[in-house]
């Protein structure tokens, strides 16, 4: 990993780098929230270049870094494509999931950075993509697991499709992981802090372990199995200690 994450900031370095000197747009493929949070612990060293986090949408989890020309405040055009697949028979499609639609643009040779968020609504979903590989979804993409579908650009105007978030309210003994994973996952703490340690839990797209790991506003949090939610505010202790808080879990 950490090799990796060396080879990240070299290439993040070689495009800001590119993109001062020779004043031009260029763009990433779509960042992990963990890539996008290395990006942020680089930034201060990098030429001072104007940069703008695209995704489709604020609440998008995967986004494009742009870095942008003197003469650009903002993107002349997205590098990525909003796609719709829907069942060609709606009554006897399957109950379909984020990891079906995954599995199966996946399954046609297309790397897990060149798809971005994928929101399940209106029946079927709406998949973000980098441009390049558009046209050869809209083509090859004809069932997600046995359900026959279509695969089209996106092009009503306006903004791209958001993905429904339904709010979760309570309160909670601490903002551990344990705790929050607890409420959000509906179980015991102890069940919580088993299924931590089992390396099934995500902050931020990273795998996290630590069971007294405090969880920030802000911060999305992936459960195997269970779900993603995002911590959205949490507020001063109740007279019990209790600590109200607001999740959003993306549905």
């Amino acid at each position: 990993m950490e090799k990796e994450e060396q080879l990240f900031k070299k290439r993040i370095q070689e495009l800001a780098v590119l993109a001062y000197e020779r004043d031009i747009p260029v763009h990433t493929d779509f960042l992990t929230l963990n890539e996008q949070a290395v990006f942020q612990s680089v930034s201060a060293t990098l030429p001072p270049v104007k940069v703008v986090f695209a995704g489709g949408s604020p609440m998008s989890e995967r986004k494009v870094l742009c870095f942008l020309p003197s003469y650009m405040e903002e993107p002349a055009d997205l590098p990525f494509s909003c796609l719709r697949i829907q069942p060609v028979s709606p009554r006897f499609a399957e109950a379909l999931t984020h990891r079906d639609y995954l599995g199966s643009i996946m399954g046609l040779g297309i790397e897990r950075s060149l798809i971005g968020d994928i929101i399940l609504k209106d029946g079927g979903a709406f998949v973000f993509v980098m441009q390049r590989m558009a046209a050869y979804l809209c083509e090859q993409l004809t069932a997600v697991r046995k359900t026959p579908v279509t695969c089209s650009l996106w092009e009503q105007e306006g903004a791209f499709p958001e993905p429904e978030l339904e709010p979760m309210e309570g309160t909670v003994s601490s903002v551990r992981l344990d705790a929050v994973t607890a409420f959000c996952g509906r179980m015991s703490r102890s069940k919580a802090a088993a299924f931590i340690e089992g390396e099934k839990a995500s902050i931020n797209g990273q795998i996290c372990t630590s069971v007294s790991r405090n969880v920030k506003e802000g911060e999305v949090l992936s459960l195997r199995g269970i779900g993603k939610f995002r911590f959205e505010q949490s507020g001063s202790p109740t007279k019990k200690g209790r600590i109200p808080l607001l999740i959003l879990r993306y549905k």
